[in-house]
């Protein structure tokens, strides 16, 4: 059961915006994400709890940040409820789309498990982003490839990171992603700052 702590920053400027301290875990419904997020002075700042499939669709989905809240499911697509932080608006979305996305690494992982996707192969995926600061949604489409799996000797044997290439289809722009796992090692805006037990590995 990995767990640690991802440090999240702009990626542009990389003003630091929160600390991300997670656990996750495979497990008879297909794999659990939990985190609670603080800001750089150590308040709360929010928290993520993702429940994947077998197949890496979101079965369950629950985001807080700024006292919004999103609950969200693979349904019809994928369907979601935003409440306002005084809990007396609810509004209710769905968009025929892959999987949900965002700033937590969590969301990387998620993506990279749906698609499974072989060396040199890339696919296009349609994504509900959630942005911070209010969790507005937000729909985008990315092309994934896988640009290599490499293994590593370590003292708990080999682990393979996979270097993934993502591309904005809006805009073009292209970033690297480096996953061991169900860990992020890096990405734009994450940087894997703890980590007290191995990644777990997919079969």
């Amino acid at each position: 059961m990995p767990r640690g702590r991802y440090s999240l920053h702009d990626p542009h400027d990389h003003t630091p915006l929160a600390d991300e301290h997670f656990q996750c875990a495979r497990g008879p419904s297909g794999w659990r994400y939990v985190s609670q997020l603080t800001t750089p002075a150590g308040d709360h700042h929010g928290s993520v709890d993702l429940t994947l499939d077998e197949l890496g669709r979101p079965l369950r989905l629950e985001l807080h940040a700024s006292a919004w809240q999103v609950r969200g499911a693979a349904l019809d697509g994928v369907t979601w409820v935003r409440t306002d932080p005084t809990g007396t608006e609810a509004t209710e979305g769905n968009v025929r789309a892959h999987a949900f996305t965002g700033t937590s690494p969590a969301f990387l992982v998620a993506t990279a498990r749906l698609l499974r996707l072989t060396p040199s192969v890339s696919t296009r995926v349609r994504l509900v982003a959630f942005t911070d600061p209010v969790l507005a949604p937000r729909t985008v489409d990315q092309s994934w490839t896988l640009l290599e799996s490499e293994a590593h000797a370590t003292d708990n044997g080999p682990l393979t990171v996979d270097e993934y290439q993502v591309t904005a289809l809006d805009t073009g722009e292209q970033h690297t992603v480096h996953l061991a796992g169900d860990v992020v090692l890096a990405a734009p805006g994450i940087e894997l700052e703890d980590l007290e037990s191995p990644p777990s590995v997919f079969t």
